[in-house]
């Protein structure tokens, strides 16, 4: 039912956005996915795509700058003329104490987190609501929803995305769009594997399931959102986190 729809993946190059990338393309998905910087990764991921036989555009772009998402929607546009799909994946840490953030340490994560989300749901409204189609997905946290010593500005940032997308998802109900988010846990990426020992073993301990999930976990919750199967399900908070937030 997805083959040969377009999805627009934020911070594919690598982690959770490459696992949602691959996962869309054995749907049949043609994928165009940003990247800031690494071009070695994001040739690996479209490599790891075009197995699946789609189409695959890598877009260098930062979507915290509004010209930046309206280059990456016009490449996107240029296969058939339509996005179906959008997953705002990008997101950065700057962790600190509150009373040792910089100023700029709380920018940085708020405009990448929260402000380069908003963009390309701007963008992306604009073509879905002419379409009367469309699935956004955004990926949030579950710092967002219990809060984190140390991340101030991750948490705001992804509570933030909550509430855009409950907000959105009103906006665009009728006219044919579902906005959800996926609220991933302790996930094994590049972002988390660096963390101390001590801090990975106290994350742990609050995990349920007591182990930490992997990107493709986050990227079939993703895929079920995606779906026309979840035609009915909009503005919801998909927890995917070994039962963290229970």
């Amino acid at each position: 039912m997805m083959k040969d729809r377009v999805a627009i993946i934020t911070g594919g190059s690598r982690g959770i956005g490459r696992a949602v990338c691959i996962r869309l393309a054995m749907e049949g998905v043609h994928i165009v996915f940003s990247y800031l910087s690494n071009n070695d990764a994001a040739d690996e991921t479209k490599k790891m795509c075009r197995e699946y036989g789609v189409k695959v555009v890598a877009v260098r772009a930062d979507t915290t700058q509004a010209q930046d998402c309206e280059g990456l929607f016009d490449e996107a546009l240029k296969i058939n003329g339509r996005i179906d799909i959008l997953v705002n994946n990008a997101g950065i840490t700057k962790d600190n104490l509150i009373m040792r953030m910089k100023e700029e340490e709380f920018d940085a994560v708020i405009n990448t987190n929260l402000k380069g989300t908003f963009l390309c749901m701007k963008c992306a409204s604009k073509i879905m609501i002419k379409q009367r189609y469309g699935r956004i997905i955004n990926i949030s946290s579950i710092i967002g929803i219990r809060g984190n010593a140390g991340q101030v500005n991750y948490a705001a940032s992804k509570a933030g995305v909550i509430g855009m997308t409950k907000s959105i998802a009103r906006e665009l109900a009728t006219k044919g769009v579902t906005v959800n988010a996926v609220a991933p846990g302790m996930i094994e990426t590049d972002m988390t594997i660096d963390l101390p020992e001590q801090t990975k073993e106290k994350v742990m301990s609050e995990i349920p399931l007591k182990y930490a999930g992997k990107p493709e976990d986050i990227a079939e919750a993703v895929a079920f959102f995606a779906k026309e199967e979840a035609r009915y399900i909009t503005g919801q908070v998909l927890g995917v986190d070994g039962g963290m937030g229970i």
